[in-house]
């Protein structure tokens, strides 16, 4: 019995709760559709505001607010005040409220006469209120108590006399007007001129114009500033017109001299900064990027700047094969173009690893040239192509099953037929009735094939065992063994292990483009990949050996002694011993990874140094950081965006080196240098445009148009990278529309490009 009154006296709180949230919210409603009205009023609102008037409807017995409602000053009726916009269309603009005309200019031919109406006010008021209040059950004859309470009635042409039109002469000037307010509705007056602007304010407003422009290039085209809606905006605000030449000369020198100045600060200010190479590799899908290569520096204090672009199709907008020699010149003369060369501490490209990156680091010892990460995981998928039969044999017999009921008209309809017959099988296909794919040389294809076949993989199953389908068996050999494999579980568990695999290695792949490791991170994440693919393995009964050796042999293409010298130089990855020390984590290197991390780090320096330097790697090893500052810098706080756990403070890693370790002074210089590097080359993605504005009809642009995109693109593209947006803008939009694209992951695309026929 207790039990169920406190259960009834928490009811009735909640409840109450409620009806205090309800009334709090009414209230707000009201004050806040008053403070609009009282601004709309000095001018600084809509025009409707002066006629239409919030007013608060309270409940009769607890006098608590109930709804907030609009009043039609001029002829008293009743709204809801959802959207008071609407409400003054339709009730205003479109004559509905039949005061309203009166309050127009009349003409000169009817001037002395009164505004058209209904027969009597009352009438009017009855029949407006009713439809403004028919759900809230007011009385529409007299105003109700709960708004007499706060507002007093209004007497707007209460002592007018209304006409009766009886069809003779005396109608023909109430007729008059009528006809002249409905023109004045269809054609209003045009709207007043702009304010009057001082040469100040004009000047800041175009600067402001020209910042978002050049910002937004790509996005926005030159045609646009042309456009009679653009210049009707520019007219009204009181601006001056502002041509295309203007936009594309002396204001976009300038503010490209002022974005370059600011970037080259920047660049002088840090001690050393990492050269990124992207777009080197051909892209198959993609986002129009095809014939530009993009050169970006990486700071050490996680400010990534713009450099330049090159178009190593001369500019035509066409894709062209570069050979190492010559990429290796154009990125070691990207580096001598900075004021001093030897603040390069490295280079990460998605391309020429084994030819450029590594004559340049040669060359220059101070230099660790790296290749992209997400090339490198991504290519993976090609690897296991090529090499795992298993991979092979899935891809095949989903082909000879999409061929078949695409191509034979009795099978599909037999297929048809089930789908159509209960809803429980009316599954995405995809091309009805099944994905057909020609061309399975890109990621989306084969991804899609591969969902499209285990999600009608129930309805294949009925079809094969309908009595109808043994006539198709009959005609077409084809059919048996189709049947054959769709009712073979095999099949279907090696379908779901190829499907899965790939989104593993897809999910690697956007976590990297995601994360943008640095290359300390590598080889924790190279680890992390052959702990899922042994999952994998185990999950779906495949033999180990051949994946293993898959992934070891793309690890070696893609291992740069780095990623062992830095993973033993993070204070992030130090390990507790017995002791209580913490130490960096040699036991994790194998006898080879030992080696390069000696002879990296003596590369790294000058031979007088070479020696000190691993007399200091062998005190970091045997003694390792102070627990107190190890436990700080290994500190752990949840990504708010992903939901994992992430180091909070990235940057501790090298302030450790330069405060806490500075008695390691050669070790320390190189730790500080390596740590910061990134692993992957992806960052500012470009919009298609930009190579539509580069190509115009196939034709090559000019030197000094090239130049004008040039500048266009380095000012848009570190407005891009100072507000940290890395996506383009057609992600930016699929985003913003729910929309997601079959072609979200370019690299992946192009992994099929040169696998074998399958």
């Amino acid at each position: 019995m207790a039990e169920s009154e406190g259960t009834q006296n928490d009811t009735q709180l909640v409840v109450v709760a409620t009806e205090d949230m309800a009334v709090r919210a009414v209230n707000k409603r009201y004050e806040g559709l008053s403070t609009v009205r009282s601004k709309a009023i000095k001018g600084k609102g809509a025009w409707y505001w002066v006629h239409l008037e919030p007013i608060l409807v309270r409940n009769p017995d607890t006098n608590d607010a109930k709804a907030v409602k609009l009043r039609c000053n001029l002829c008293e009726a009743v709204f809801s005040a959802s959207n008071p916009s609407r409400t003054a269309s339709e009730h205003l603009k479109r004559g509905t409220c039949p005061n309203f005309n009166s309050l127009l200019k009349p003409s000169s031919s009817s001037s002395s006469l009164p505004p058209l109406s209904s027969p009597s006010s009352h009438s009017n008021r009855k029949r407006f209120g009713s439809i403004g209040t028919s759900n809230d059950g007011l009385n529409s004859n007299r105003q109700p108590r709960q708004f007499q309470h706060h507002y007093p009635p209004h007497n707007h042409h209460h002592g007018q006399q209304h006409l009766l039109l009886s069809g003779g002469k005396e109608d023909l000037g109430p007729l008059a007007m009528l006809e002249d307010s409905v023109k004045k509705l269809k054609s209003p007056k045009p709207l007043p001129p702009g304010p009057h602007l001082s040469k100040t304010q004009v000047d800041s407003a175009l600067g402001l114009l020209t910042d978002w422009f050049y910002e937004s290039y790509g996005s926005v085209s030159f045609p646009s500033l042309d456009h009679p809606k653009f210049k009707a905006f520019m007219n009204q605000v009181g601006l001056p017109e502002i041509s295309r030449q203007d936009f594309m000369s002396s204001r976009l020198d300038s503010k490209y001299e002022e974005a370059k100045l600011e970037s080259e600060a920047k660049m002088r200010d840090a001690e050393f900064y990492q050269l990124v190479s992207d777009g080197w590799k051909t892209k198959t899908f993609g986002h129009g990027e095809e014939g530009l290569i993009k050169f970006m520096v990486n700071l050490p204090n996680g400010t990534t700047l713009f450099r330049k672009t090159f178009f190593p199709g001369g500019g035509n907008g066409t894709s062209m094969a570069v050979p190492a020699t010559y990429a290796e010149e154009i990125m070691w003369e990207t580096v001598t173009g900075t004021y001093n060369v030897e603040r390069c501490v490295g280079i990460v490209a998605d391309k020429y690893k084994t030819k450029a990156l590594r004559d340049l680091e040669i060359q220059h010892h101070w230099m660790v040239n790296l290749s992209c990460q997400l090339q490198g995981v991504g290519n993976l998928i090609k690897d296991f192509s090529k090499e795992l039969p298993l991979f092979k044999n899935v891809i095949g017999n989903c082909l000879k099953i999409t061929s078949f009921f695409n191509n034979n008209s009795e099978a599909r309809s037999i297929l048809n037929r089930f789908r159509s017959q209960e809803s429980r099988f009316s599954v995405s296909l995809g091309v009805p009735p099944l994905l057909y794919c020609e061309n399975l040389q890109n990621f989306s294809s084969i991804s899609s094939m591969l969902d499209n076949t285990l999600s009608c993989a129930r309805v294949l199953q009925l079809v094969v065992m309908d009595d109808s389908y043994k006539l198709v068996v009959i005609e077409d050999s084809v059919a048996t063994e189709v049947a054959e494999l769709v009712q073979n579980m095999g099949f279907w568990n090696d379908v779901e292990a190829v499907n899965t695999l790939i989104k593993v290695i897809r999910g690697m792949v956007e976590e990297i483009e995601a994360e943008r490791p640095l290359v300390g991170q590598c080889l924790p994440l190279w680890e992390e990949l052959r702990a899922k693919m042994k999952d994998w393995c185990a999950k779906y009964s495949i033999h180990e050996g051949l994946v293993e050796k898959i992934i070891e042999r793309r690890f070696k293409k893609n291992y740069h002694p780095a990623w062992s010298t830095a993973f033993i130089l993070d204070p992030v990855y130090l390990i507790r011993d017995s002791s209580g020390k913490y130490l960096p984590p040699f036991k994790y290197l194998t006898c080879e990874q030992e080696k390069d991390v000696d002879k990296l780090i003596t590369r790294l320096v000058s031979r007088e140094e070479a020696h000190i330097a691993l007399m200091e790697l062998l005190k970091w090893r045997s003694e390792g950081l102070d627990p107190l500052y190890a436990q700080a810098v290994q500190v752990k706080q949840r990504d708010p965006f992903t939901g994992k756990m992430k180091i909070a403070n990235p940057q501790s890693s090298r302030l450790i080196w330069e405060t806490i370790l500075k008695e390691l002074t050669i070790l320390g210089k190189i730790a500080v240098r390596l740590l910061f590097l990134h692993a992957t080359s992806c960052g500012f993605k470009c919009s298609w445009s930009f190579m539509r504005w580069v190509s115009t009809n196939g034709q090559t642009q000019s030197r000094v148009g090239l130049e004008k995109i040039q500048k266009m693109i380095f000012i848009a593209a570190n407005s891009k990278l100072r507000r940290q947006e890395f996506g383009s803008e057609e992600e930016k939009e699929a985003e913003v529309f729910g929309i997601t694209s079959s072609e979200d992951d370019d690299m992946l695309n192009e992994v099929f490009v040169d696998a074998p026929s399958l």
